[in-house]
């Protein structure tokens, strides 16, 4: 397969954003002590969309699988806030779900797998 697909491309875009965007909105958090452990952990999950978006982009096979897990948490936690946050984030689960597994999307991972056969 020649080049990244398009639907791998805009997954990782989108990760790295959300990872960039989010770190440096959390960022002035830390300025707060009393949620110093809560804020923490924030900034390492948007440090891991950063990474997960990079290692899509170079076709790291398990990468998919993280960002599934990635957005999977975000389920999880948003279910504990409100109905509609939990809704958006299954709709943004689903549509990188089946991104990252079409035919061209697996194409371009499996080809990171076996190089002999680009």
């Amino acid at each position: 397969m020649k080049g990244r697909p398009l639907p791998v491309v805009i997954v990782a875009v989108l990760f790295i954003l959300a990872g960039v965007i989010g770190f440096f909105y959390h960022l002035q958090e830390l300025l707060d002590p009393t949620n110093l452990n809560e804020t923490v952990w924030i900034l390492l999950l948007r440090i891991l969309a950063v990474v997960c978006g990079v290692l899509l982009l170079f076709g790291v096979s398990w990468a998919r699988w993280l960002a599934i897990g990635w957005l999977l948490y975000h389920v999880v936690v948003s279910a504990l806030n409100s109905t509609s946050e939990m809704i958006a984030h299954i709709v943004f689960l689903t549509l990188v779900t089946v991104l990252l597994f079409l035919p061209a999307s697996a194409a371009w991972f499996q080809d990171k797998k076996n190089p002999e056969k680009r």
